[in-house]
């Protein structure tokens, strides 16, 4: 049995994560990243999902050290059958802030200066009542939570979730309108064309023509076979 369910989140304050670095200007571009929103779910940290992950990866109290664990956490979803598209942006709006910091070159050993010069960047951030969509996969029912935290300033945002169907298991060539995750993808169908969202810590595609197996709900046909995979080291 596999469960397909919609997801809706609005935001309800500003999210902000720099997508490009563009000079001075940190820009948060309208689309999440699938890894951040197994995070931001709690499908990482809930205790359902802890004991296929070992204590030493576990960020549910404490992280050590800001190095990246996607592998060991995301493949513990493999193995419950759970796969998270990333989110593209059904309305939104930014807004560009400005901020400033200070030159620190006196704290600088043998360095010394009498001046405090102010520098500045600027960050364009999602806008709060901006919506986004993505889908679940899933083996099992899934009870997710009404809120949720996204982004660099851990931004609150509210889910709603649908289950829209199991779906006709199909053969064949087809379009999806949202953004996928290449390395989940490609292994198992022929992306035929694609743009590229340059983001880390892995680009993404939409706009997607391609040709593989697929559930078929009403109009729309939803990549079948996606799991979690990773760059050989």
């Amino acid at each position: 049995m596999t469960l397909i369910y919609r997801c809706q989140i609005e935001l309800h304050d500003s999210l902000y994560f720099a997508t490009r670095e563009i000079g001075r200007l940190y820009e948060t571009e309208p689309v999440i990243h699938n890894y951040a929103l197994c995070y931001a779910l709690g499908l990482v940290d809930s205790e359902i999902y802890s004991t296929t992950v070992s204590e030493e990866h576990s960020y549910r109290y404490f992280c050590p050290e800001q190095v990246p664990k996607y592998e060991p956490h995301l493949t513990a979803l493999n193995q419950q059958g759970i796969y998270v598209t990333p989110a593209r942006s059904i309305s939104h709006t930014s807004t560009l802030n400005t901020w400033k910091y200070a030159n620190n070159n006196y704290h600088v050993e043998m360095e010394k200066t009498q001046k405090n010069i102010p520098s500045f960047g600027r960050a364009k951030e999602i806008a709060p009542e901006s919506k986004f969509e993505f889908f679940i996969i899933s083996k099992k029912p899934l009870q997710l939570v009404k809120w949720i935290r996204l982004g660099k300033w851990m931004s609150k945002a509210e889910l709603k979730t649908e289950e829209i169907g199991k779906g006709d298991r199909k053969n064949g060539e087809f379009t999806f309108p949202y953004p996928l995750n290449p390395l989940d993808v490609m292994f198992s169908h022929q992306v035929i064309s694609y743009d590229v969202v340059n983001m880390p810590p892995v680009s993404l595609i939409q706009n997607i023509k391609i040709r593989g197996e697929y559930y078929q709900i009403d109009k729309l046909s939803i990549p079948a076979c996606m799991e979690f995979r990773f760059r050989a080291n």
